[in-house]
């Protein structure tokens, strides 16, 4: 398929009976591309009839950032999955599409967001917090979103994103003066709200699905297949809807740590979940400082490439939310919105 990076494509399947309404999108990081290619082939079995959309509805959007993926790039101007807002003023290709995207979100009930990541590593799906209705991250439907997320394929779920964003951004803050926030990450903790917060502050709920390695050659099976498991589990398809998985590795983000010189390294090449053991030493700074995991834990979303000022790597351990409360029989389709 041809992606034009002046309009987003989009497909929508629309049921004659009511249900869920869940959007499908692919590449909201340009470089991301294992979404795209399940959307893709689940796009070809609706063609070809081999698929039918029973209830609810189905959208399907399988470059959401066609600037960036023409680019084989991460962001167009700016990272889409960040500070994701409508904006009367657009300045960027990611606020215009911002002012698509959203409205188009608002209007589900269930999203499931495709991506990848850098380094080696196995799928992982990253839900919200629990039911909450405080001003950083208030959730709704944190056991439906729990359910889906057991049915998608991957046995390891993390929670914790925004969160921990927050405090990192605190952490900036304290040791930065104002003249040197020009270069860092936004320090407003809603600069972490990306597709799946917005869709929880809509209403809604919502799973981003990190299908493995961008160039592993399984990844955009991976996706397909949670796509389609989705469909089933949320009964828009004539299929078994699939049981939840009772192996979970339930995992939350606890820390993240900046890089704070471009001479900081790591001390070896890290995947994302690798183990760390309390002591452990998994980088040094720049003044021969060694950085050392407070405690037992994995490893997530090293960069090392990562810029001054940023997000150098994430540190994780057991969540501690009840896996039985996770387990129990869900209905999909609540009163949404």
């Amino acid at each position: 398929m041809q992606y034009s990076p002046a309009h987003l494509r989009i497909h929508q399947f629309s049921a004659l009976q009511p249900g869920p309404r869940l959007i499908v999108t692919g590449a909201v990081h340009g470089s991301e591309t294992s979404g795209t290619r399940g959307i893709e082939k689940v796009l070809a079995e609706l063609d070809r009839g081999e698929l039918t959309i029973v209830r609810g509805s189905l959208t399907l959007v399988p470059v959401t950032n066609p600037l960036a993926y023409s680019k084989g790039e991460r962001n167009g101007d700016r990272n889409l999955n960040r500070n994701l807002q409508p904006s009367e003023q657009p300045q960027d290709n990611e606020d215009r599409i911002a002012n698509v995207l959203c409205p188009l979100l608002a209007r589900h009930d269930v999203l499931l967001d495709l991506h990848s990541f850098r380094t080696q590593g196995e799928p992982f799906a990253m839900i919200g917090p629990a039911n909450n209705s405080g001003d950083l991250e208030p959730v709704r439907h944190a056991e439906l979103e729990q359910a889906m997320a057991l049915r998608l394929g991957p046995r390891r779920i993390v929670e914790g994103w925004l969160s921990t964003y927050a405090v990192g951004v605190q952490q900036r803050l304290a040791r930065t003066l104002p003249t040197e926030r020009a270069e860092l990450l936004s320090t407003h903790p809603s600069y972490g709200v990306g597709t799946t917060e917005y869709m929880r502050k809509m209403g809604g709920y919502a799973i981003t699905l990190e299908c493995g390695q961008h160039n592993d050659p399984s990844a955009p099976d991976v996706a397909y297949r949670a796509i389609r498991n989705a469909l089933a589990h949320l009964k828009l398809v004539h299929e078994t809807p699939p049981p939840a998985r009772t192996d979970i590795e339930f995992l939350r983000l606890a820390e993240v740590i900046d890089r704070h010189h471009p001479d900081d390294q790591f001390t070896r090449t890290w995947s994302s979940y690798d183990r760390v053991s309390a002591g452990d030493t998994i980088g040094m700074r720049h003044d021969g400082t060694e950085v050392r995991a407070p405690r037992d834990g994995y490893i997530v979303f090293p960069d090392a490439n990562a810029k001054t000022g940023n997000e150098w790597f994430y540190l994780a351990h057991p969540s501690t939310r009840a896996i039985t409360e996770m387990l129990r029989e869900q209905p999909v389709s609540p009163a949404l919105n």
